[in-house]
């Protein structure tokens, strides 16, 4: 794999980190960012570092804290960037219209002088692909898992993600939002075809806290769409960009991420042996190689 010089130095570091040791040349502390754009405060950090920067943007079930391992993991190789989009994390909800590509370009003007690097999961991933084709000019690359791609139809499902759909709008009409996060959690880091529970410990209890203040908060899942069709203008991505998937997802993600891959003028593909649609939760040490080997191979 590429990247291969980055990759031991970050496990090397997170290893000292785990032995209570610390590297300071390894990473920097992180540091609150509030961007203020609209009526949207905007809360993140940012772990400084050296070029290039990069941003990462969390999947539509999480918030910035599923980043946490991944952007120290990284840190001695960029600045690193996380922030909520609105309605999630620490970010309250829009009481206006807004667009999560715009919030993301004024956290670019807070953050960076020239281009960065995108790093998107799930719905993150398709503000990552939007701001591409918006202001090419302020991206140098992306990388992303299990993207969303906004101009795509709705696929006709499998059976059991079918059966994950039938049983959430049958909680959702309950009002059973515990049992709405229990069955998201179950699809989104399982799988829809894995036992529940595959995937323990904090990882999961991570998750559960993390979109029960998205379900308290009640955004509506298309607040802050771009209104592009990004996958009619694929051509236009001329950026280099990484897609990886977890064999285990939702197979319409699976599919959908290798048409993605084979159609951007620079894409590559990675296949995420055994996991599902939020590797960054499951193994980071993972996610953190893919980063660097994009970093690194160009």
């Amino acid at each position: 794999m590429g990247g291969s010089c980055l990759v031991p130095a970050w496990r090397r570091y997170r290893l000292a980190l785990m032995s209570g040791l610390g590297d300071h040349e390894a990473m920097s502390v992180s540091k609150n960012l509030v961007v203020n754009h609209g009526s949207g405060r905007l809360v993140g950090e940012c772990r400084p570092g050296p070029d290039p920067t990069v941003v990462l943007l969390h999947a539509g079930v999480t918030d910035r804290r599923s980043w946490r391992v991944v952007s120290a993991a990284i840190n001695g190789y960029a600045t690193v960037v996380s922030y909520d989009r609105r309605g999630f994390g620490d970010t309250a909800p829009s009481t206006e219209e807004f667009s999560h590509v715009g919030d993301l370009l004024a956290v670019l003007d807070e953050v960076a002088d020239g281009p960065v690097w995108l790093v998107g999961s799930s719905a993150g991933g398709g503000v990552a692909l939007d701001t591409a084709l918006t202001a090419p000019e302020r991206v140098a690359g992306l990388v992303l898992i299990s993207p969303a791609v906004s101009g795509t139809q709705v696929p006709e499902l499998d059976a059991d993600t079918a059966r994950f759909g039938r049983l959430i709008d049958q909680a959702m009409e309950a009002g059973d939002l515990d049992e709405v996060n229990r069955l998201e959690t179950w699809l989104w880091l399982d799988g829809p075809a894995q036992p529940e529970g595959r995937v323990a410990g904090p990882a999961r209890d991570l998750l559960l806290d993390m979109n029960r203040v998205l379900l308290g908060n009640g955004m509506p899942e298309e607040a802050g769409a771009s209104g592009i069709d990004a996958w009619s203008q694929l051509e236009r991505v001329k950026v280099p960009a990484t897609v990886a998937c977890g064999d285990l997802d939702v197979p319409f993600f699976v599919e959908r991420s290798r048409q993605l891959a084979e159609r951007l003028p620079n894409g590559r593909y990675r296949v995420l042996a055994g996991m599902a649609h939020l590797p960054q939760l499951e193994d980071p040490e993972t996610v953190a190689d893919v980063i660097a080997a994009a970093l690194t191979v160009h």
